[in-house]
């Protein structure tokens, strides 16, 4: 086999492997507040689900290495809903956290604040039931309600 070819295999191989989503938000709210929002669970369930026909009862965090986390999020008429929840694996207050979700998938949060804007970026592995772009889309919807409420706070 061709020298090339086979590295070329490698790297198609590598990304199908470890492939990640990206998701991300900006805000003028201060980091502590971003911080405060994401990790809070009585401010968790105003704004984690995506849409207006869905909402999240209840959330409960022990924000902690070790710790674990998890909400309900259920569509407002009970017709359909879940449980999301994980296992923090590393957590940097104001900048970072990384969790395994109970299916085994990881995830990445990273905050930062430059020049007056804060940034909120999520990074996580697909599942295989649901198309990448419906992922996508499903996360940024949450992580886009998780600003709205945040900035109405401040």
């Amino acid at each position: 086999m061709d020298k090339s070819f086979a590295l070329g295999l490698q790297k198609v191989r590598d990304l199908s492997e470890n492939f990640y989503i990206y998701n991300k938000i900006e805000s003028e709210a201060p980091i502590e507040a971003i911080w405060d929002s994401y990790t809070n669970p009585d401010k968790i369930t105003n704004w984690n689900f995506a849409n207006d026909d869905w909402r999240c009862p209840w959330a409960k965090v022990d924000l902690r290495e070790g710790g674990s986390f998890s909400s309900r999020m259920e569509a407002k008429d009970g017709s359909f809903g879940f449980e999301f929840g994980g296992i923090y694996q590393k957590i940097e207050t104001n900048k970072l956290l990384h969790y395994i979700m109970e299916d085994g998938r990881a995830v990445e949060v990273n905050f930062s604040r430059r020049e007056g804007i804060s940034e909120v970026i999520q990074k996580f592995m697909p599942e295989n039931e649901n198309s990448y772009y419906l992922q996508r889309d499903g996360w940024q919807a949450i992580l886009n309600n998780f600003k709205k409420y945040t900035e109405s706070l401040q």
